[in-house]
């Protein structure tokens, strides 16, 4: 229980995180949102469902696949999903448009707040890490030193704000552009190297579902970037996701 509320006080936190930079992206100038008002509130709908369905279904399925059946949920699911419906809906009502630029920065802080929380959580979390001999491990409870991996993935995606905070307060346009692509693409990059120091069930070969879904961000990531066009209107209306 006590872990349980560790975890539920941090996801807290995590939203209240992102929540903040988001408003200060909003309120800098910086980066647009290029959403028409009127299909506002059903793009943000679409996200709340994506993110939701994913976070459940991949974070259950990862765990059945690692002999422990239940109801789990992932903030890479939920990314994943987050993607899916929003790309859904934007071909459903036509938004040509790339629209997460201002969500770049409020998944990077919100993941580098929220993993503390899993940290914290200990065993009861199934975040934690494999074995290791290294100074730095961590015993979560059963006597076992263990990577602190939460913790590699916090300090990862903390570090990647502040320098995507720097690359904005600087003005620079492809970091302006492609906000939400280059942390979508570092978040599956700096998992994909993580999940190797999980004791989760691996899927093909070595590789577990969140390598898979990991591969899967940093390659989407890729191709929008490569795809990006050159110019989405005045440099007041640019935005991208």
């Amino acid at each position: 229980m006590d872990g349980f509320l560790v975890h539920a006080a941090f996801d807290v936190l995590a939203w209240l995180a992102a929540g903040a930079a988001g408003i200060w992206l909003m309120r800098s100038g910086r980066v647009a949102f290029a959403v028409p008002q009127p299909l506002r509130f059903g793009y943000l709908a679409a996200l709340v469902f994506g993110a939701g369905v994913g976070a459940v279904v991949l974070g259950s399925a990862n765990l059945w696949l690692s002999g422990m059946p239940g109801v789990a949920r992932s903030i890479e699911g939920a990314v994943a999903g987050g993607i899916v419906a929003i790309e859904a809906y934007k071909a459903r009502n036509g938004i040509a448009l790339r629209t997460g630029a201002r969500f770049a920065l409020p998944f990077a802080v919100g993941v580098a707040v929220g993993r503390i929380g899993c940290f914290l959580s200990g065993l009861d979390d199934f975040t934690y890490g494999t074995p290791t001999p290294l100074p730095w491990a961590h015993d979560f409870g059963d006597g076992i030193p263990r990577h602190p991996v939460q913790l590699y993935e916090s300090i990862a995606m903390a570090a990647f704000a502040l320098f995507y905070l720097w690359r904005i307060l600087n003005r620079d346009r492809f970091w302006i552009d492609q906000g939400f692509y280059l942390t979508v693409g570092f978040y599956g990059l700096q998992r994909f190297v993580w999940e190797f120091f999980k004791p989760y069930g691996t899927l093909l070969g070595p590789f577990t579902l969140f390598h898979l879904l990991s591969a899967a961000l940093v390659v989407y990531a890729v191709a929008m970037i490569a795809t990006a066009p050159k110019s989405q209107g005045t440099s007041h209306e640019r935005a991208f996701a």
